[in-house]
């Protein structure tokens, strides 16, 4: 099958010829639909991440059950489904107390051991599989607790964004901030992530809802997925700006970019009693910086891993707000690209004026 491997870091993506294997007991063979260019496996590719190579990148994805192996009673062969990263073991005191997220099993419970042969591989030699997916290729070999089964009436173009970008936006404010009615929010980084945030804060009842960014493309795109206000952040002091508009600050903040100075800004631009929450992958070695008398206001800077999600029962329930029109998926594509043109998207991606690229595969 075709496949798009990083075989050096930093590097880019090569298109290559690799074997998949059978489906083993757990696995669950899929052949892909469709998969989405995500920040995060740019990350990878630069370096500000490590990651074994080769490997074959790719983890917003989506697509239909080919085969499955032994044991595997979830799914089965024309199943349509949604994969994720945030596959998880079942065992574990973080599973069980129902924080799949943050499973501390899935490298050593869910691939294959040492001794059995490589689910992935080129000519004989073995290719990582990337955070238990894999989903830049024409067909993915994964445990069955990395997938959920949906409606067969979701396009696949559009349930794959659920996979990872869409799930972690509305996961964030759903979720890890618990975002209230009525309640004020800034969104910092108007991408795929960020955009799903502002519509999440929208679903949830927010009254305010303010987008910041420094592309006008994205901010109109913003007010179109429930943004109530703008701030260009190229453009002034984006606390300030903030501030203003809220008559002091708000009561959640949501970074969807990455950065130590998003990071604090995010913390920065909360009234007292106010959390910001960390959803960009801040890279490695990076530190942020609080004013420690902030603290006496009860203010709250805190991550949250893929939306905090437990994607088993979010996932049909995403797919639903989109089906009855309350989730606003098609306008957050900004182009449909092949396989082939995935280094020209992650080229597109650096530019910051797309919200999400995605991968048809025939």
């Amino acid at each position: 099958m075709k496949a798009a491997v990083l075989n050096a870091i930093p590097g880019q993506l090569e298109i290559e010829d690799i074997t998949v294997d059978v489906p083993g007991p757990r696995e669950v063979l899929i052949k892909t639909a469709a998969a989405g260019l995500c920040h995060s496996d740019l990350h990878f590719m630069e370096g500000k991440y490590p990651y074994p190579c080769p490997a074959v990148l790719g983890h917003e994805s989506a697509g239909v059950v080919e085969a499955v192996g032994a044991d595997v009673r979830y799914v089965q062969p024309g199943d349509h489904v949604i994969t994720c990263l945030s596959a998880f073991c079942g065992y574990c005191e973080q599973c069980i107390s129902g924080h799949l997220s943050l499973c501390e099993n899935k490298d050593t419970h869910l691939v294959r051991g040492s001794d059995e042969a490589p689910r992935l591989s080129r000519n004989g030699e073995p290719v990582n599989s990337f955070l238990h997916l894999s989903s830049f290729a024409e067909q993915m070999l994964i445990h069955e607790h990395a997938l959920v089964k949906i409606d067969p009436d979701m396009p696949l173009d559009k349930a794959a964004l659920i996979g990872c970008g869409v799930t972690t936006g509305l996961g964030a404010v759903f979720r890890t901030a618990r975002v209230e009615p009525g309640s004020t929010v800034a969104v910092i980084g108007c991408g795929g992530i960020g955009l799903s945030a502002v519509q999440g804060a929208r679903i949830a009842g927010a009254n305010k809802i303010i987008a910041v960014d420094m592309v006008a493309s994205k901010l109109e795109l913003a007010q179109t997925m429930g943004a109530t206000h703008v701030v260009d952040a190229s453009d002034g002091d984006p606390v300030a700006q903030v501030k203003e508009l809220t008559g002091g600050g708000v009561h959640n903040s949501f970074e969807a970019v990455g950065l130590k100075d998003t990071a604090e800004q995010a913390f920065n631009m909360l009234r007292r009693g106010g959390q910001a929450t960390v959803i960009g992958m801040i890279p490695i070695g990076t530190s942020i910086e609080v004013h420690g008398v902030e603290l006496l206001g009860e203010k709250k800077l805190t991550g949250s891993n893929m939306g905090s999600n437990q994607f088993r029962t979010d996932m049909p329930r995403f797919v639903d707000m989109y089906l009855d029109g309350r989730l606003l998926l098609d306008e957050m594509v900004s182009q449909t690209i092949a396989l082939d043109d995935i280094n020209a998207g992650f080229d597109e991606m650096k530019t910051g004026k797309v919200a999400r690229s995605v991968i048809a595969f025939d």
